[in-house]
């Protein structure tokens, strides 16, 4: 605790002080650290990468499945087919600027072409395995089904990520 010495020459502590410079120094390193971490997940790294890829595919699914809801009266095969190729499109372009910082390198269009194209192998593939499991394994059950998918899905989305990153972008 710190002591203000007055014209008396009594000693009066300051309560809040020690409080204030520690708060001070807290905030100055947490600052300083998330700062840090924000100019890493901005960088070149193919983990930072990675995880802005997640991102935006995350967020894309929530837009796709938004755009379902809200289209589903007419229809779910409408509903799916303009959400999907919203939430693509939207993908792609924030994977253009976002997860690989190619905007002033391949213009939209491209992007738009080449990751779409991609889209739809990883569609072609993700379905094909589906269809080759339910052969395969026709008595799964619905838990053992929806891990195979979350793994198939995960797989698309690794050669997606890859795919993108060495070709692409």
């Amino acid at each position: 605790m710190a002591v203000l010495d007055v014209q008396e020459r009594a000693v009066v502590p300051v309560p809040g002080f020690a409080t204030a410079y520690v708060y001070d120094v807290v905030r100055y390193t947490v600052t300083r650290r998330l700062a840090r971490i924000g100019e890493w997940l901005r960088s070149e790294h193919v983990l930072a990468q990675l995880i802005r890829f997640a991102l935006v595919g995350g967020l894309s699914n929530v837009g796709y499945v938004l755009l379902f809801l809200a289209l589903h009266g007419d229809g779910p095969q409408v509903a799916n087919l303009i959400g999907s190729i919203v939430s693509t499109a939207v993908a792609n372009e924030l994977h253009r600027r976002l997860t690989f910082n190619a905007a002033d390198r391949v213009r939209w269009y491209t992007a738009q072409v080449e990751g779409g194209a991609l889209a739809l192998a990883g569609l072609a593939i993700s379905s094909g395995a589906l269809a080759l499991l339910t052969v395969a394994a026709p008595g799964l059950d619905d838990i053992a089904e929806a891990i195979a998918v979350v793994i198939i899905t995960a797989a698309v989305g690794t050669l997606r990520f890859l795919t993108l990153r060495l070709w692409v972008f």
